[in-house]
């Protein structure tokens, strides 16, 4: 590809041809100044602060806009480029609320950079101040009045399923819902929103009053992915797995046990590879459809009932632990359910929206009680003053605390399904697979397909992350045996509840960091584990115990749209 040499204040740089100027000093280390920018969208140039100049034109130009041309000459820092970024954020202030000591932005917060960088005034009045706010269903809170315009949200919801939409407000334009569709409370949203207009549903108080119950116990459980992103709110780098500072940094909140979600990974793969057997076997629903991540079932229950038959029976592994830690855990300790209070902490602000579903009732009790995600329990720990980064590691608690590789890659886009093939294989043939990397299914492409032959049945698979990348292989799904769908892109390691930023090269050093847990541990399948063996061979002997803690169903929903709160 042919490249073209530019000028950045003078230097000279090599760029492929339709970079923008700002990806160009980004990848450069040239500081230029933005906000609504975001790798995955289309720039908006709406923030306006990314100005530059360009030699021999007039006026100044939005960078992230602005494609570079053989020979152009930039200028990124002069006195009529400062004087109109002040503006131009002086303008973005009069329209944030501005909440600094409640916000998960609070350490981490851009808008506050760059203005006291530019030493713009805190105290303007807000035009925004009395424009409403929402809740979506329990998972995710809009609040308008820190809403900068910038549009993201519109344009991340449009590649999931367009519930947020650009509406006319007299001499305005604002964020409304589109009154045909609903959320499926994936967070993409609050991913791109630069100003933290969107936040999860905040349960931080009533984990609190929990903590401060001496009657409760309160046990904590980690998904898989968050070993491999929270370390990035500690300055850990990106992709660093951190999985016993995790678990000795919940535990200095004042939880002495703590699981990994991951064993209920592998047990959702038993189950599902069973039952994938089963519908090949004996001409089941097919193709079966995973049903793990909460914003793909949502899409199912609200705009694709008829897909209902086709999604397994199998509970996300989150709920299955929930139900384990409360039945399985508690009977081993001696301790009523209804004491037990059990804390998710989640990649995912959908997960908040599952745990209140009462189909997943076991014994009439809820199996999770509470989500908080990885940016909520980063949020909590650096306000109790807990730094993940000084922390000696430490183990979670077993049972429930020692998964197979199997269940650690169900945080990456094609783990669900290579997880289950590993087992199915093992289920179908009666032999372990000599090599069990599916590296076909890997990679933060939104859609792959594959074939894998098991014994003498060959076996269509497809795996698709992101909503918009799943309606083609819908089109198509009659030639599949098994599909693996997440709404989230890449997976649940770019969830609406993980560290911002998330971009594809975030997303593939934590993709590539849980492959890495999964490479070192000693067991690499579901059906090996100690801990899962111990389980089928004592509590599971009951049918019943599987089924209703194993197993749930579906059903068609009702739009539940915005509410608006005070």
């Amino acid at each position: 590809m042919k490249k073209n040499k530019i000028s950045i204040n003078g230097k000279i740089y090599f760029a492929e041809q339709g970079q923008s100027v700002l990806e160009v000093a980004k990848k450069n280390g040239i500081n230029i100044p933005s906000l609504c920018y975001h790798p995955d969208l289309k720039p908006g140039e709406s923030c306006r602060l990314c100005l530059v100049e360009v030699k021999g034109r007039k006026g100044l130009f939005t960078s992230c806009g602005l494609t570079i041309e053989d020979g152009m000459e930039i200028i990124t820092d002069s006195p009529v480029i400062k004087k109109a970024r002040k503006i131009n954020l002086e303008l973005i202030m009069a329209q944030h609320r501005e909440e600094c000591n409640d916000c998960v932005w609070g350490f981490n917060c851009r808008l506050l950079e760059l203005a006291k960088e530019f030493k713009v005034d805190f105290d303007m009045k807000d035009r925004k101040s009395e424009e409403p706010k929402y809740n979506f269903g329990p998972a995710i809170h809009f609040d308008s009045t820190k809403c900068m315009d910038c549009q993201n949200c519109v344009q991340a919801c449009a590649q999931q399923v367009g519930f947020l939409e650009v509406q006319e407000d007299g001499d305005f334009f604002k964020i409304g819902f589109a009154k045909d569709k609903d959320c499926i409370y994936c967070g993409q949203c609050l991913m791109h929103c630069p100003v933290g207009a969107f936040e999860g549903v905040g349960e931080f108080e009533e984990v609190d009053k929990a903590l401060l119950n001496e009657n409760k116990h309160v046990v904590v459980q980690f998904a898989p992915s968050i070993r491999v992103s929270i370390g990035e709110e500690f300055g850990m780098g990106y992709g660093k797995v951190v999985t016993g500072q995790l678990v000795a940094g919940i535990r200095k909140l004042g939880i002495d046990k703590v699981f990994d979600v991951s064993v209920g990974a592998d047990l959702v793969t038993m189950e599902e590879a069973e039952e994938l057997k089963d519908r090949i076997v004996n001409g089941g629903v097919l193709p079966m459809m995973t049903s793990c991540c909460p914003g793909w079932v949502k899409y199912v229950e609200y705009y694709r009932p008829d897909l209902i038959p086709h999604l397994t029976t199998v509970r996300s592994p989150q709920v299955l632990m929930g139900g384990l830690i409360k039945t399985y855990w508690a009977e081993k300790n001696g301790i009523d359910p209804k004491d037990i209070i059990v804390v998710s902490i989640m990649p995912c602000t959908a997960k908040k929206y599952e745990i209140t579903k009462e189909e997943l009732l076991v014994n009439g009790i809820k199996p999770v009680d509470y989500v908080l995600t990885t940016r909520e329990l980063a949020y909590v720990m650096k306000k109790k003053g807990i730094d993940l980064s000084k922390l000696k590691p430490e183990k979670a608690n077993v049972p429930l605390g020692d998964p197979s590789g199997a269940g650690v890659i169900y945080g990456a886009t094609g783990g669900v399904m290579e997880s289950a093939l590993r087992t199915a294989y093992f289920k179908i043939t009666g032999n372990n697979l000599k090599k069990i990397d599916f590296k076909s299914v890997r990679g933060i492409n939104g859609c792959k397909t594959a074939s894998v032959k098991i014994g003498d049945t060959k076996i269509n698979i497809a795996v698709s992350s992101g909503i918009k990348n799943t309606e083609c292989l819908l089109e198509n799904m009659k030639h599949y045996h098994y599909m693996e769908i997440m709404a989230c892109p890449g997976g649940c390691i770019s969830g609406g509840g993980q560290p911002i930023p998330t971009t594809d090269e975030i997303r593939k050093m934590r993709i590539a960091a849980i492959y890495g847990v999964d490479k070192k541990k000693k067991i690499r399948s579901a059906h090996e584990s100690v801990e899962i063996k111990e389980l089928y061979n004592t509590f599971f002997k009951d049918e019943k115990n599987v089924h209703s803690i194993c197993h749930t169903k579906f059903s068609q929903k009702k739009r539940m749209g915005a509410k608006k709160v005070k």
